[in-house]
């Protein structure tokens, strides 16, 4: 070691507090100064250069350590050795730094910036939607800046672009407005333009464009509660995986997203609960849904024909049904997201749950993050008797449907004869059994006729209805009649194509 070099420590760089310059050795000093927030700590470089003193800062105490102001002097020194002034080199670097920025933003273009910054933020956005959304704006209205070099944009050139559509399409031009302010505002934190941004609202378009006027926000439209049961009698006519699917949203009052990416592995078959995963809520915090005995139903149907891990599968292979499917299913009916607003209406109107049991039904926020906590624990108990009320409710019109793939009613009114042999058949005491049908359902039932068409009971529930040979039933449809004084009367309608 160099005789008078490393006087220093880090404890005494620490206890210093007399003002001045403290030498280190090998050039490197701690200067020390008063200022009104109290002592200032920085690092000096001093050397003689053409017999003049030079100074350079390596930077304060609190962000260079002894040892890096050390090994920074020791690159100085070996620059005077070799005859480089270090502090000029050091300001040649920053300017050639200054001329690559600029240099930069003379290369990029609006476009450029934007594309860039969808890039940026696109891993934080909730779906590919939002940045197509975001793509198609900016391509679609700023095509008179997309090829201006970035530090060129001015209020003249954001103004070309708003002003043609900030009165004909006000929701577009605000939007757009708001997406050109933050492509600007990328643009500067990348040191590619300075100034203040010219799309900026506050304090600057505000006084160049009309504000826009208040606008009722629309709302999803939604089918009136009353005729929820009537819909939910004709979807399930068709019992395709779509009319299933949607009918499992009506009855868990779920948004559409949270349903259709719904994995086997979220439903407890034993518990009879639903856990939508934060991923796939909007509000990003997990929900449990208790599940009715119609929803349960529903997952067991759709369970025996289900392929990979989604529970209502799409037609690709490990695709899941697709929202257009689903909107198929409900023409006129207003929107699927609307169905939760009739569950909200009739929950109110038809029904004496709390409000908290039926906002918690939909995933609504109550509270502070603490109680909502607390809540979404108490409220499931209390939930599955209002979900169970609401499946009775939709199901109300359709006491006599099928549980099968599809209704069988006849295509023409049966003959009077034919409704007189039916009608008799309800004097008979029948003992049915439902061949591969599941332990929930009894072997006792009835049959009678209601709308002119058959219907068979079994354990309260209708397990076959209408006309059609048992060639087009499905295994749990199939009969096996062991009452004789049956036989003959069913004999007879299936001699007329009845059953």
């Amino acid at each position: 070691m160099a005789r008078g070099q490393k006087r220093l420590t880090a404890v005494s760089v620490a206890a210093l507090k007399t003002p001045g310059r403290h030498a280190d050795g090998g050039n490197l000093y701690l200067t020390i100064s008063k200022t009104p927030d109290g002592l200032s700590k920085r690092w000096t470089f001093l050397f003689m250069l053409d017999g003049k003193q030079r100074e350079a800062g390596f930077g304060p105490v609190s962000t260079v350590s002894l040892a890096e102001a050390r090994e920074k002097a020791r690159g100085w020194r070996n620059r005077l050795l070799d005859g480089i002034d270090p502090l000029a080199a050091k300001q040649a670097s920053r300017a050639a730094a200054r001329a690559a920025i600029a240099a930069a933003a003379a290369r990029r273009t609006f476009g450029q910036c934007a594309g860039d910054f969808i890039k940026s933020k696109s891993g934080e956005w909730r779906s590919g939607k939002h940045l197509a959304q975001w793509e198609s704006t900016l391509t679609q209205h700023c095509t008179l800046i997309w090829n201006i070099p970035v530090d060129a944009i001015d209020t003249v050139a954001v103004l070309k672009v708003l002003t043609p559509i900030w009165s004909r399409i006000p929701e577009t031009a605000s939007r757009l407005r708001g997406r050109v302010e933050a492509v600007l505002n990328f643009a500067k934190t990348k040191g590619l333009r300075d100034g203040e941004n010219p799309a900026a609202w506050a304090d600057h378009l505000k006084f160049m464009l009309a504000k826009r006027a208040n606008a009722s926000r629309s709302h999803h439209a939604a089918l009136p509660y009353q005729d929820v049961p009537a819909f939910i009698a004709k979807l399930r006519e068709t019992e395709t995986i779509a009319a299933l699917a949607l009918e499992f949203i009506i009855l868990t009052a779920a948004r559409s997203g949270e349903a259709i990416g719904a994995r086997l592995a979220e439903i407890d078959l034993a518990a009879k609960t639903w856990t939508i995963p934060a991923a796939r809520m909007k509000a990003k915090v997990i929900h449990q849904v208790p599940l009715s005995a119609r929803a349960m139903a529903i997952i067991e149907t759709v369970c025996k024909y289900r392929s990979g891990v989604f529970v209502f599968p799409g037609h690709r292979v490990g695709c899941p049904i697709g929202a257009t499917s689903l909107r198929k299913e409900c023409p006129g009916a207003g929107t699927i997201h609307g169905f939760r607003s009739s569950f909200r209406d009739w929950a109110g109107e038809e029904t004496s749950f709390p409000r908290e049991v039926a906002e918690h039904a939909l995933a609504h926020a109550i509270g502070d993050k603490s109680e909502q906590a607390y809540r979404r624990q108490a409220a499931l108990e209390k939930r599955r008797p209002l979900m169970e009320a609401w499946a009775a409710y939709c199901g109300a019109k359709d006491r006599f449907q099928p549980t099968g793939r599809q209704s069988l009613r006849p295509s023409a009114p049966p003959s009077a004869a034919t409704r007189a042999v039916r009608l008799d058949l309800q004097a008979f005491p029948i003992c049915l059994e439902v061949e591969q049908a599941g332990p929930e359902l009894e072997t006792v039932g009835i049959l009678r006729s209601e709308g002119g068409y058959t219907t068979v009971m079994a354990g309260g529930q209708p397990c076959f209805c209408g006309k059609g040979g048992r060639s087009r039933q499905r295994p749990e449809s199939l009969l096996r009649v062991h009452s004789p004084g049956a036989i003959p009367v069913l004999r007879q309608l299936r001699a007329r194509g009845d059953f």
